[in-house]
């Protein structure tokens, strides 16, 4: 797993939208890149719809989500679409993303629950790791965020 204060590996691959998602052009006040799993699995649902549902407030405060797993194109597609995703999807078969973040279970090969949380800088400014509770990762992106956000706002005149 990266830690804060590392630069984050570019992340350059399209999207299920067919959009191409590049990490270093997101700007704003940071990226949310979170991995999971398995698609259609009862903690990736859950923490999916979580991002989905708080979709509109993390954006609102600058940041920008893509969820990455290492899924085939179609289940991952398929996932985005069940679930109203509103934000990128990547999948990541070939599992190059998740090595070069270090998010790789050993010998099972799939994506372990980190979510990163990425400066414009390309810095990785938090990082969160709750394995079997999906919840606490929407909790703490959003108080980093909140946090972060409060920090950049210009203070009231």
């Amino acid at each position: 797993m990266l830690k804060v204060g590392e630069r984050a590996p570019e992340i350059d691959k399209v999207a299920i939208d067919g959009q191409r998602f590049v990490l270093s052009s997101q700007g704003g006040l940071c990226t949310v890149v979170y991995f999971f799993p398995k698609a259609f699995t009862r903690d990736c649902t859950v923490e999916a719809q979580l991002f989905r549902d708080n979709h509109t407030e993390i954006a609102l405060a600058g940041a920008s989500i893509v969820g990455i797993s290492t899924d085939d194109h179609r289940t991952q597609c398929r996932f985005a679409e069940t679930h109203k995703v509103p934000y990128p999807m990547i999948a990541d078969r070939d599992r190059s993303v998740c090595r070069a973040y270090d998010v790789l279970w050993p010998l099972i090969g799939i994506a372990r629950r980190i979510t990163y949380v990425i400066a414009p800088t390309m810095e990785i400014a938090a990082v969160f790791h709750h394995e079997f509770q999906a919840k606490k990762h929407r909790d703490d992106v959003l108080s980093f965020i909140n946090e972060r956000f409060r920090a950049a706002r210009p203070p009231a005149a």
